[in-house]
């Protein structure tokens, strides 16, 4: 069955790239209402903007969503994997600025927001994108990839010339509560020298060692050092699901990121639905149902960060 939050949950933090003050309230929806943004703080134009990949418009180092008179909602994507992970596939989220708060540049808080609250059960059957073909796309050494699997999983593999990230590779089913567990606490991650840069470029001016991984050559700057020894490709699996989640429907597939980022993603999902024979959309019964990200999760998941 679809889920929904079982009352609002309020979060309050500064945007990454923007510094600003951003309140964010979630709301309980109905059945098939899917997730969808309402900037508050406008008083012209079409404030709703629908969290989808034919919504997804260019943007840098982040997932950014618009309708079609220009209102934007950016930096979705650790929302995004929340609710997913969560297994919330209803929900308001009702924004007084243009981006989503940064918090501790993961999902977590989120996360726990969502969990205290707690989940309402719809009496309206899950619908999932069965991945029937593989599908890819490519752009230079960077690979995005979906192809059958009967739950979602999600493999990525990122290169960095810096000793501190390395080479790191994953592989993880979402079943039961995974993401809560193993990837929700991730941080995004820069090196020094790209804060420098993004912020000469009038980026990241909200961010910090508080709420980003920052690397320098063979050190890890952040105060507290790594949440995990392979913290920074758990956080790209975590970006990957928010990432899908514009689906707007469970994928029911495996996914494989090599050096891929948000762009990619979405536009291997446009690919995705470029294709209907690679695809079908089912009814998530029993045990399929079981399979979802987010089904058994515990508020005693939620790793102690939040």
């Amino acid at each position: 069955m679809q889920n929904t939050l079982k009352s609002a949950v309020t979060f309050q933090g500064a945007g990454l790239h923007s510094g600003r003050l951003v309140r964010v309230v979630v709301r309980p929806a109905s059945a098939d209402y899917g997730i969808w943004f309402r900037r508050v703080d406008l008083v012209k134009g079409d404030p709703m903007v629908h969290a989808h990949w034919d919504a997804v418009v260019p943007s840098k180092l982040c997932t950014q969503v618009a309708n079609d008179k220009g209102t934007e909602v950016s930096t979705i994507e650790h929302l995004m994997a929340a609710l997913a992970g969560c297994g919330i596939h209803n929900a308001l989220v009702e924004i007084d600025g243009p981006e989503v708060p940064i918090l501790d540049g993961s999902s977590v808080t989120f996360v726990a927001g969502f969990l205290r609250s707690g989940l309402q059960s719809q009496s309206a059957p899950v619908r999932a994108i069965r991945i029937l073909q593989p599908v890819e796309v490519r752009e230079g050494e960077a690979v995005a990839r979906l192809e059958p699997s009967e739950m979602l999983e999600i493999a990525f593999r990122i290169d960095f010339d810096d000793p501190a990230i390395g080479s790191q590779e994953k592989r993880l089913n979402m079943a039961n509560g995974t993401f809560v567990r193993e990837l929700s606490d991730s941080r995004t991650f820069c090196r020094a020298a790209d804060v420098v840069a993004m912020r000469a470029n009038g980026l990241a001016l909200g961010g910090s060692y508080e709420n980003a991984v920052v690397f320098d050559g063979d050190r890890v700057l952040s105060p507290g050092g790594l949440r995990h020894d392979d913290e920074p490709v758990r956080h790209k699996m975590l970006d990957a699901l928010g990432d899908l989640a514009l689906a707007g429907r469970p994928i029911l597939g495996r996914y494989t990121g090599l050096r891929a980022g948000h762009a990619m993603t979405n536009r291997l999902l446009r690919a995705l639905f470029a294709r209907p024979d690679a695809f079908e959309m089912v009814d998530c019964g029993f045990p399929m149902g079981q399979k979802l990200p987010g089904v058994g999760v515990l508020r005693s998941d939620v790793p102690e960060h939040a």
